[in-house]
């Protein structure tokens, strides 16, 4: 599989573990009886795996996975994808780390008195 690919691909499906899951049934179904069953859905680079042509694939928007909530409410993937890309724009930057107001000798070494 191209590194290349999966980046690109983790850009439409954010949750690692569904794009191998993804790719690996897309792959299943192009290889099921010697490819006979299902095609490639785009060009397909001369030399490229099958799981390069389902990265492909997801890329260009021609597979995709649906998720079902609990109450069994099927959420088309684009709706998944913008709930993922609010909720990292949204989260708060981490406070900045404290930083020494000086660095005399005098305050590194701890005051015995207290």
């Amino acid at each position: 599989m191209n590194a290349e690919l999966i980046k690109k691909a983790l850009e439409v499906i954010v949750n690692p573990n569904l794009l191998v899951n993804v790719v690996s049934r897309r792959v299943r179904q192009l290889t099921a009886e010697g490819g006979a069953i299902s095609r490639p859905l785009i060009d397909v680079p001369v030399g490229a795996g099958y799981a390069d042509i389902a990265l492909m694939e997801i890329i260009d928007g021609k597979i995709s996975y649906d998720r079902v909530d609990a109450d069994g409410v099927v959420i088309p993937v684009v709706e998944v994808a913008k709930v993922v890309k609010r909720r990292k724009k949204a989260a708060p930057a981490a406070p900045a780390a404290p930083v020494l107001a000086s660095t005399a000798d005098s305050d590194l070494i701890p005051d015995p008195v207290g």
